[in-house]
């Protein structure tokens, strides 16, 4: 999985504005000839990342190049069960990936657009987030 090796501050606020606007950077293809790009916007885990990775490269049979767009590295606290109101910040659970509409969070390349088509429907489906695929523009 997914994780930083090191961070300048070991836990994060959460940020006001984090439902907010469209992805600027990242938005188009740059490696590969097909993408799938966010509709929508999520945290997306480095597990989920993970999961679709494995998707689609079972599917595709070690052809073709996978490129992963996105890095988890916002850390995530929580609290654990049971504990009382107060006593500070939990401690890091888990890292992920804050996603605005119109990030491209896959590549790949070296295979025809059907089977292409169907390793990002397959990878699609283990993520939070609405999705397209998409083609580069030449």
């Amino acid at each position: 999985m997914l994780l930083p090796k090191k961070v300048k501050h070991r836990k994060w606020h959460k940020g006001r504005r984090r439902f907010v606007g469209i992805e600027t950077r990242g938005a188009e293809c740059a490696f590969g000839d097909f993408g799938l790009k966010a509709t929508g916007r999520a945290w997306i885990t480095s597990r989920q990342i993970e999961a679709a990775r494995r998707a689609m490269t079972r599917y595709v049979q070690k052809s073709g190049k996978i490129w992963i767009r996105i890095f988890p590295d916002k850390p995530v606290t929580k609290k654990g069960q049971e504990v009382p109101m107060g006593g500070g910040k939990g401690s890091v659970d888990h890292y992920v990936a804050a996603v605005k509409p119109g990030r491209i969070l896959f590549e790949i390349d070296g295979i025809e657009e059907s089977i292409a088509k169907e390793a990002m429907r397959l990878a699609a489906f283990k993520l939070p987030v609405p999705t397209t695929f998409v083609k580069r523009r030449e």
